[in-house]
């Protein structure tokens, strides 16, 4: 918002088009921009053009002062003034304070989790959901009319080895399907043949087996079910299941390998199996073929996927997202070679890497898991005892769960998409730092000072009162909100948003601190009060993109 004040002051003035930065450091003003390139121009050194362009730039609007360091012209901007300019913005946009509203008659979809329904997720597979989520939250900020998918893998391998390992069991629950499956995982290693009723399982489901697809779709809602009750619980909510059998039962799957044998590269390999050739393209050397059937002509995951692709093709009209693990990156390559055949376009792919456990990435398959459902409650647990130091035992309970999400997102979401993270509970659930409670507690302690001034939602006075460095480098903060939602949602990676969430909750820190409120004379305090209420909103506004709660009391 500044900067484009900004530029379009100089531009008016100068008549040149300048790209501004941020220097790095405050002393040296709030906006730079080089004299490099029109000093070529003007073959003049970069020195003598910059002094004279900082002695051209008048002084007005939102612009106090102008220097020239070296190469360089300095921008100074004047509290006063962006301070009723920003804060009037917050005021205005409120709940929209941030967006640009760049998806406005747009649609985006957006397929994140898609974990197999065998058993409940283990705290590895939640990165997904959370980056994907909050992705969803950006675009539904910015316009787009936002669709969130989850494709269910339920007629895959590891399903008909969970039917197998279910059958003359009753009553079979969600907490059950880990055990059950690590059992038949173990069977079958000790009992190979059993792999072999596993195979008979996915062919009768394939030719139409009525008993065998109601024994597979029972065991699915099963898991489905607990999954969504479990991410709902941490307001992770999907608006589609779309179920990989359907694509079987329909005959889609059908008509997709029939395409792909038009373009004369399937052959059938030694195991009686459909390959897709795929030697030619810009793929790694491992990666010259895509098997798409079994040898018994049963599907792999890979040929439903191709027929999923193709309707999410027809489905999303705007943006298309798919969020997948860094392990599924080659996989990722050749689905998208196989649909370039096919003449079809792909969905823009968020890779992340893992959270890891001491001893290695987390298997479902040998069990050495940390369960979602475990590490929320542990989360929880320890929240309650953190929160003990600085709260009554009252309101530990009440926020307890609150502060606990928080902590869990934001410690994930913190890293950047494809770094490893190493989750460490004493850091996450800290009061100071980089962490959400930190985030919570400056958005409370906002509400404690509105509490305490006896007002609800402070506006700005005519003429505010803003003169102090704390309060113009919180405007500063406020004014790049919208930027950094921007470049959110551009590099697709939630870990930009979290930190300038972190920006505005010190640069409050820091003004709380040096900058008395309730105390001030009455225009200052005024004008304190509507700077509070500013960050008030920015904060929940972000918070609320990474789906955190903000609560109004701590």
């Amino acid at each position: 918002m500044l900067a484009e004040e900004a530029k379009k002051l100089i531009k008016n003035q100068l008549k040149l088009d300048v790209t501004l930065e941020v220097p790095p450091d405050s002393k040296l003003g709030d906006f730079a921009f080089a004299c490099f390139s029109i000093a070529k121009e003007m073959k003049k050194p970069p020195v003598e053009i910059a002094k004279e362009l900082a002695g051209k730039i008048k002084l007005s609007g939102i612009i106090k002062n102008a220097q020239a360091t070296g190469p360089y012209v300095n921008i100074f901007l004047d509290t006063k003034t962006i301070g009723k300019l920003v804060v009037g913005n917050v005021e205005e946009e409120k709940e929209h304070y941030g967006s640009s509203h760049s998806g406005k008659g747009t649609h985006a979809l957006i397929e994140h989790t898609s974990i197999n329904p065998n058993a409940s997720p283990h705290v590895g597979r939640a990165r997904n959901a959370l980056i994907g989520d909050s992705l969803a939250r950006l675009l539904r900020f910015e316009g787009y009319q936002t669709e969130v998918h989850y494709f269910v893998n339920d007629v895959g391998k590891q399903i008909a080895m969970l039917v197998l390992g279910c059958k003359n069991r009753k009553n079979v629950t969600f907490d059950d399907l880990l055990d059950i499956y690590v059992e038949i995982n173990s069977r079958i290693e000790k009992e190979p043949s059993l792999e072999k009723q596993v195979f008979e399982l996915l062919n009768k489901f394939e030719s139409g087996d009525s008993e065998v697809r109601r024994r597979f779709r029972e065991i699915v809602e099963i898991c489905v079910k607990g999954q969504s009750s479990l991410l709902g619980e941490i307001d992770i909510k999907f608006d589609h299941f779309d179920y990989e059998s359907d694509y079987i039962v329909n005959k889609t799957t059908d008509c997709v390998l029939n395409e792909l044998k038009k373009t004369k590269r399937v052959f059938v390999d030694e195991e009686n199996r459909q390959v897709l050739d795929l030697k030619g393209f810009e793929l790694p050397l491992e990666s010259p073929v895509l098997v798409l059937t079994r040898g018994d002509g049963t599907s792999l995951y890979c040929l439903r996927d191709l027929a999923y692709n193709i309707d999410k093709n027809k489905w999303a009209k705007g943006k298309n997202f798919l969020v997948l693990g860094e392990d599924q990156k080659l996989y990722s390559q050749q689905i998208e070679t196989a649909l370039k055949l096919l003449n079809q376009s792909s969905p823009e792919v968020v890779h992340y890497s893992f959270v890891l456990l001491s001893t290695g990435k987390m298997s479902t398959r040998q069990g050495n898991v940390v369960l979602l459902r475990d590490f929320l409650d542990e989360a929880v647990h320890r929240a309650k005892v953190a929160m003990k130091r600085h709260f009554s035992e009252e309101k530990t309970e009440a926020l307890a769960r609150i502060v606990a999400c928080a902590a869990v997102k934001f410690s994930i979401l913190k890293v950047a998409n494809e770094k490893t993270v190493t989750f460490d509970w004493e850091s996450a659930l800290s009061f100071e730092g980089d962490t959400a409670p930190y985030c919570q507690y400056a958005h409370a302690r906002i509400h404690s000072i509105f509490k305490k001034a006896n007002v609800h939602e402070p506006l700005l006075p005519d003429n505010p009162v803003f003169e102090t460095h704390s309060e113009h480098q919180l405007i500063l903060a406020l004014a790049s909100f919208q930027e950094s939602v921007r470049k959110t949602l551009d590099s697709k990676n939630p870990s930009v948003l979290v930190h300038y969430v972190l920006s505005v909750a010190k640069a409050f820190s820091e003004f709380y601190h040096q900058c008395p409120v309730l105390e001030a004379e009455e225009k200052t305090r005024l004008s304190r009060l509507a700077l509070c209420n500013a960050v008030r909103i920015v904060l929940e506004n972000g918070l609320n993109l990474l789906g955190i709660e903000a609560p109004d009391e701590m």
